[in-house]
């Protein structure tokens, strides 16, 4: 466990047990017990890593980081044992991270922010863009709900804490509609399309492939999207625990490299990356192909305007009542992985100083 950035964090208790209750019933599904730290053997007597040795434990969504890598060619080669533990969205696997029972996984950019609320142990180490063409706001192709504003008192499907979470709540704010002004129906993705699909709920907000998926499979219609609304950040999260470990964190280094040269190849590859992203959710073709049209992958570094981004972000979930205070998400994000993932050296280091977590050696 990393006791210096638990000393640094803020205790925040109301906040720790709002997380927990939204988790807690996640947590039990996951099967996701133990650590996930035991790498010793892979730290030779001269602090070396063989990293034949070492095994990642990493947490992944369906279509997630797997079938990335695997499309893109990066799992021919790893000097490392992957083991990839599957979660239905961001917020259970960033619990089972928390709980110890993984090293590194990949969210969107909200399950973070729900996290750090409770004073979790973790960081996000690296960092990409999508846009927000690809976060949605839908209805039913027959509803009379033509804008956001028309949101208001009806039933509206979310995963909570999720990156539609907070597109959802962005758009109601631009709408002038309070949160507590429409009925939130709190439902993991697959079974927010059955309860959409079967009229229980008016509106759905949610993320790629699944907007595709709802527009092709269920007839649904867009009413918003999250362009120049939200950051379209993806992030990959190493627990503090996997970072005062030197194998893991050996492994890590290579880890998110692959990670963001699978994602620029994605870019260059949509026909490619949209076939093996079909295969990996059973979405058929035309879902994913559709899904890979709308989100323009970018790679960023960790800085202080995406830290800047997310603040933004963690302040609008407190004022809205959604988090109980006002807390500093910046103890959970670190540059020490930049120039693994864009060439882009850690804040400080041209200077000759440490950047706020450590230079990477």
């Amino acid at each position: 466990m990393n006791q210096h950035a638990r000393t640094t964090r803020r205790t925040r208790p109301g906040a720790r047990s709002l997380a927990a209750a939204i988790a807690a019933s996640l947590l039990a599904l996951t099967g996701c017990g133990g650590s996930a730290i035991g790498n010793e053997e892979a730290v030779n007597d001269d602090g070396s890593v063989d990293l034949e040795k070492v095994t990642l434990v990493v947490g992944d969504q369906k279509g997630g980081s797997q079938a990335l890598l695997r499309a893109a060619g990066e799992l021919d080669d790893v000097p490392y044992e992957i083991q990839w533990k599957e979660f239905t969205s961001g917020p259970p696997l960033l619990e089972a991270l928390d709980a110890g029972s993984l090293h590194v996984g990949g969210v969107g950019n909200t399950p973070p922010l729900f996290a750090a609320a409770a004073n979790g142990n973790f960081q996000a180490i690296q960092a990409a863009t999508y846009g927000g063409t690809g976060d949605a706001i839908v209805v039913p192709q027959d509803s009379d709900i033509t804008s956001v504003k028309d949101l208001k008192g009806k039933s509206v499907a979310v995963t909570q804490g999720s990156s539609a979470n907070y597109n959802l709540l962005a758009q109601l704010d631009e709408a002038g509609v309070g949160y507590q002004d429409i009925e939130v129906q709190n439902l993991q993705p697959a079974d927010a399309l059955a309860a959409f699909d079967a009229g229980h709920v008016d509106a759905w907000a949610i993320w790629e492939p699944f907007t595709s998926q709802a527009e092709q499979e269920a007839g649904a219609r867009v009413i918003t999207t999250g362009e120049d609304v939200v950051n379209g950040y993806v992030f990959q999260v190493a627990s503090d625990e996997a970072l005062d470990d030197p194998a893991a964190t050996a492994a890590l280094k290579d880890y998110v490299a692959r990670i963001a040269r699978a994602q620029k190849w994605s870019a260059t590859h949509r026909k490619a990356w949209a076939r093996v992203w079909s295969e990996e959710t059973g979405l058929p073709y035309r879902n994913t192909l559709a899904a890979t049209r709308k989100r323009k992958i970018e790679l960023v570094p960790i800085t202080k305007e995406v830290i800047e981004s997310e603040q933004q972000m963690a302040d609008t979930f407190v004022d809205n009542e959604l988090l109980p205070e006002q807390f500093d998400v910046a103890p959970f994000f670190t540059d020490r992985f930049n120039r693994f993932t864009t060439g882009a050296p850690a804040e400080g280091a041209s200077s000759g100083n440490a950047s706020s977590e450590g230079a990477e050696g």
